[in-house]
């Protein structure tokens, strides 16, 4: 039987371009390793935002995984807005994952990625367009994982897997130490993931 971390981790995708595929395996994964997770299945059917806000709000840790149609969802980023929020406050810890696409065009909203983004934006407000550039640019330079396209998805899955659970450690030691001192401390995780700020990622 498998036991499964109370540690939620929030998956935030473009569901119609990897519901099936990627996030299906991923999820297969987690479940095989015992890590508890939410995904919206339903991607925009009547739900309302509110609802996957507070999904987000319960999560420890959330997977940005940043794709070619990424942006052409307002839903994926104004969850990425949220996720920023929190992440901002120390309460979410936060791992991008780039799926065939290069850091630098979720960064820089550039290539396909940057051309979905505009699509968007044409249709929305200067005040949803800030808020989305900030939030690309902001957890787009956190430490995190890449995927090629000559790459192996599988080997790849493995990673994330690891660095989840190396994540989930790290939370679990916080929550000891607040427990043993009545204080909370954020440590820094030691996951071997490579800082993108200068566009390194650990690609596979």
């Amino acid at each position: 039987m498998t036991f499964f971390s109370p540690t939620q981790v929030f998956l935030n995708y473009r569901g119609e371009q990897l519901r099936h595929s990627f996030v299906s395996h991923l999820i297969a994964a987690f479940e095989r390793n015992g890590i508890n997770f939410f995904v919206d299945k339903y991607e925009q059917r009547g739900k309302d935002l509110k609802n996957l806000f507070l999904r987000i709000q319960e999560s420890k840790i959330a997977l940005a995984i940043f794709s070619t149609r990424y942006t052409e969802s307002s839903w994926c980023l104004d969850e990425l807005v949220k996720i920023k929020k929190l992440a901002d406050k120390k309460k979410l810890h936060v791992i991008p994952i780039f799926y065939k696409v290069k850091v630098e065009d979720v960064r820089k909203q550039t290539g396909e990625f940057g051309d979905n983004f505009w699509t968007l934006a044409k249709v929305s407000s200067g005040d949803q367009i800030k808020k989305w550039k900030e939030a690309l640019e902001c957890i787009s330079n956190k430490m995190g994982l890449s995927l090629g396209d000559k790459s192996d998805e599988a080997d790849f899955i493995k990673e994330v897997v690891k660095a989840v659970q190396c994540v989930v450690a790290t939370i679990g030691l916080e929550e000891e130490e607040e427990n043993h001192f009545g204080k909370k401390k954020r440590k820094d995780c030691k996951c071997e993931l490579p800082d993108l700020k200068k566009s390194r990622t650990k690609k596979l």
